[in-house]
């Protein structure tokens, strides 16, 4: 029996020769699917090498992600982005193109951070939280982890497609129906980890945030905007999609944002 959840696989699409590659980075708790639509048009349409790489933790089990650190979630990007060079870097295609960080939430406060550790050309981040909610049980998040394991993700009444415009899209998402408790002071880590390497990046970068996300606080893209060190800096805002804005409504807006910034960088 597979350990990996069945569709919630890593994905790999070869682009053009010397065009730029993509890292595609999931969320908290989901899954490389949550990328792999951007990925397949990324690919298709802009000629993208374009790589989706599982988080340490994710994808298989909860308790998998109990286990797991903030570390280990950075080691993913880092084995992923050698890996992905690598394919770039074949002998009979010359010069390998550029590497681009894309990462949705929590996978595009990876793509920031590790875009001050790793050669790349640029670096876009949907729908990514610059802090947690102000919640006083959340300075205690890690004791408390020692007793509760994991909590809803959802109030009892709402349904599970509460905060999704695309309902369709939906059903074939892939994600843990709980939050890990001990993940979620990992991803409060991982946050003072983003905030202080902010005015480190100094690749472009674009930023993309539905006013409709009902789960990263509001302010999170401003924020994340003023810090960034680069002068190249974009902010997007769309309307109509959820939190998953890569599998969401209005995700074809986030997919051709996302290509027309790549090959303009790529080709300056």
């Amino acid at each position: 029996m597979p350990q990996i959840i069945p569709t919630a696989e890593p994905f790999f699409f070869p682009g053009k020769r010397g065009k730029p590659g993509c890292l595609l980075t999931h969320g908290f708790t989901g899954a490389p699917k949550e990328m792999r639509w951007m990925g397949e048009r990324l690919n298709r349409e802009f000629g993208l090498t374009c790589l989706g790489i599982r988080l340490t933790g994710h994808a298989t089990h909860p308790d998998d992600m109990i286990r797991t650190r903030y570390t280990d979630w950075i080691a993913s990007i880092e084995d992923g982005y050698h890996l992905l060079h690598d394919s770039l870097s074949r002998p009979q295609d010359g010069k390998p193109g550029p590497i681009f960080l894309v990462g949705l939430s929590m996978g595009g406060i990876l793509s920031l951070l590790m875009s001050t550790r790793l050669e790349v050309r640029g670096v876009v981040a949907i729908s990514t939280p610059y802090r947690l909610p102000d919640d006083p049980r959340l300075r205690f998040v890690k004791p408390i982890s020692r007793f509760i394991h994991h909590l809803p993700k959802l109030a009892k009444a709402e349904s599970p497609d509460a905060g999704w415009f695309d309902k369709e899209a939906y059903r074939q998402h892939v994600a843990y129906p709980m939050n890990p408790l001990r993940s979620v002071a990992e991803l409060k880590a991982l946050m003072g980890e983003m905030q202080a390497a902010l005015p480190r990046v100094r690749v472009p970068a674009l930023l993309v945030h539905s006013h409709d996300d009902r789960y990263v606080v509001r302010d999170s893209m401003e924020n994340i905007h003023a810090a960034l060190g680069t002068p190249d800096k974009t902010m997007l805002w769309i309307q109509g999609s959820g939190h998953v804005a890569t599998e969401d409504a209005r995700r074809r807006e986030v997919f051709d944002a996302a290509g027309a910034f790549i090959a303009r960088v790529a080709s300056a």
